[in-house]
């Protein structure tokens, strides 16, 4: 089934021939999006693809349980692999791997890492900022797409927003596309997921918060107005890809904002809106 890696000055790397093995079953059904949803959590891993998303990981702390990757990829991941001597080294021909996984792998290598403990949004927030506490953050509610949910993230952490929260039906910012598109910043940005909604709005609140729901509503603010007179703390709330914040995310907030626009148009992509509102509220 496997025989150790010639050439290979390390007794944890082994060839792979066999998609089957069962030790590679953290690497199988990769393009199958809700079984991966449902096991990852589930089994407590996520999938960092390629070399720089795995060094991204492991600088954030998170822990290795092994790696898989072409014979091409072993040189440039030497470092990486001798650093965390407990994690096994899977190896397998470019045909063997795409087996296993279900796509092609040409980003260099995938690791299955250890899914971190997700802390309380209290302790979250409170931490954020070296211990000064959160002043602006994201909340996620149901977005499904993983291309945005890491686009949003992605933004998050070249705009300086200090944390992410996501709605208890909103998709896993550590599922292997979110990361991807990311390029990692989800290990940067703190995030963790609410256990209500939408009352985990009001446990915002109560931290002395402002929520702003991000929607199209008569009664709505623009932007603008919002930047011009900032609360201290801002909770800024943007909804799914379809129908935007439902009616009691909308209800619960403080103000309801609305991203001025020309030529017609009366919305953004998700991930395009949360770009422009981060920005337009940085520091």
């Amino acid at each position: 089934m496997s025989t150790p890696e010639p050439g290979v000055d390390d007794a944890r790397t082994t060839r792979v021939t066999d998609p089957a093995d069962p030790r590679l079953h953290d690497y199988t059904d990769l393009k199958d999006v809700k079984l991966r949803a449902a096991r990852e959590p589930a089994e407590g891993l996520y999938m960092a693809e390629s070399s720089s998303v795995i060094r991204r990981a492991l600088e954030a702390g998170h822990r290795p349980r092994s790696f898989l990757m072409a014979e091409k990829w072993l040189d440039s991941m030497a470092d990486v692999l001798a650093a965390h001597p407990d994690a096994p080294v899977y190896v397998g021909s470019d045909d063997v791997v795409q087996r296993i996984t279900g796509f092609h792998l040409h980003r260099g290598a995938l690791a299955a890492m250890h899914r971190p403990v997700l802390p309380s949004v209290h302790d979250l927030l409170a931490a954020a900022r070296g211990g000064a506490g959160a002043r602006r953050v994201a909340v996620l509610e149901d977005i499904v797409d993983h291309t945005n949910v890491g686009a949003i993230f992605r933004s998050a952490a070249a705009l300086g927003v200090d944390a992410v929260l996501v709605s208890p039906r909103c998709a896993d910012p550590l599922y292997r596309r979110s990361v991807r598109v990311s390029m990692g910043t989800v290990f940067q940005v703190p995030w963790t997921r609410l256990d209500s909604w939408p009352g985990g709005l009001h446990a915002l609140q109560d931290d002395g918060f402002t929520v702003a729901a991000l929607a199209l509503s008569d009664d709505s603010v623009s932007l603008d107005d919002l930047v011009t007179d900032p609360p201290e703390r801002l909770a800024m709330v943007l909804g799914t890809e379809g129908d935007g914040l439902s009616r009691g995310a909308v209800a619960a907030a403080d103000v309801v904002v609305r991203i001025p626009m020309a030529g017609g148009v009366d919305s953004l992509n998700v991930a395009a809106a949360s770009a422009v509102a981060f920005w337009a509220t940085r520091a």
